[in-house]
Parts: C-alpha cells; sequence; structure tokens
C-alpha cells in the first residue's frame, strides 16, 4: 500500500483498524475499518470513541463508501476518516467532498497529478461535508 495522503493537521493514525464485528464487542478499539455492504450506522452510538475510521473501496466504481463517509459525518464524527484501497487521484476531490480527510490508496498517486486534480474546480456548486462554501452562496450572498 502505497503513503497515507492527509487533509488534516493531525498526524494520521497508524492503530490499526478492526472489523466492524470485531469493534461491536470490543471497548477499547479506537479504529475500525468498513467494507462494502456494512452499514456505517452502526457505528453511530460509538463515534464519541473512535478516532480513525477506514472505508475500503476494493473497486474503484465501488462508491457505497461515499455514503458511508456522509453518514458518519453528517452524525457528528470529527476523527480521521481514511479511503483505503482502489483511490484513484481523480476521485479524491470528490471524496474529500463526502468528508474523507485521508487517503491510503494500493498503487502511488503521482503528487503533481493529485494537485492538478485539486485544482481543476475551485469552486464547487452543492453544500457538502467539507466547509466550503458553495458558489451560489458566494454570489448570492
Amino acid at each position: 500500500m502505497a503513503d497515507v495522503i492527509t487533509f488534516h493537521d493531525d498526524v494520521a493514525s497508524e492503530e490499526p483498524a478492526v472489523s466492524v464485528d470485531c469493534f461491536a464487542g470490543q471497548t477499547n478499539a479506537t479504529a475500525v475499518r468498513i467494507e462494502p455492504g456494512e452499514d456505517a450506522r452502526v457505528l453511530l452510538p460509538d463515534l464519541g470513541r473512535l478516532s480513525l475510521v477506514e472505508v475500503n473501496f476494493p473497486a474503484f466504481g465501488d462508491g457505497r463508501g461515499y455514503s458511508a463517509a456522509r453518514i458518519l459525518r453528517e452524525a457528528g464524527y470529527k476523527g480521521e476518516l481514511r479511503a483505503v484501497g482502489d483511490v484513484l487521484a481523480d476521485h479524491i476531490p470528490l471524496m474529500r467532498r463526502c468528508g474523507f480527510d485521508s487517503f491510503a490508496p494500493r498503487a502511488p498517486v503521482d503528487p503533481a497529478v493529485l494537485e492538478a486534480t485539486l485544482a481543476r474546480y475551485p469552486e464547487v456548486y452543492q453544500k457538502v461535508a467539507e466547509s466550503e462554501r458553495p458558489i451560489w452562496s458566494l454570489r448570492h450572498g
């Protein structure tokens, strides 16, 4: 796995993440990994003890992890939210808009490509999990 790419001020968590099933039976785990098809809402009662949630993307076309990220951020999760697996440079801006703030791609991401991808659309149209104001709000107050 390539290096972790972060968009937050804290150091990326190195704690190993446990599965959702294992997390439910432990009281000392602070990192969990959500696999495709698992319901992120089962974590909502325990958001306060989580420092890291990894969301697995086994294939670039599997978008279920976007929903998991949005559910967790809208429920108030403030910890590190990491996309892992088949994470491509052109998906990272969209993933950030859903609430992901760190990425552990299976293959290395070229920093120049990532920078160009992030700069491609400086304004957004929809309100999202991150703090950017939509362009319509900027235009019309």
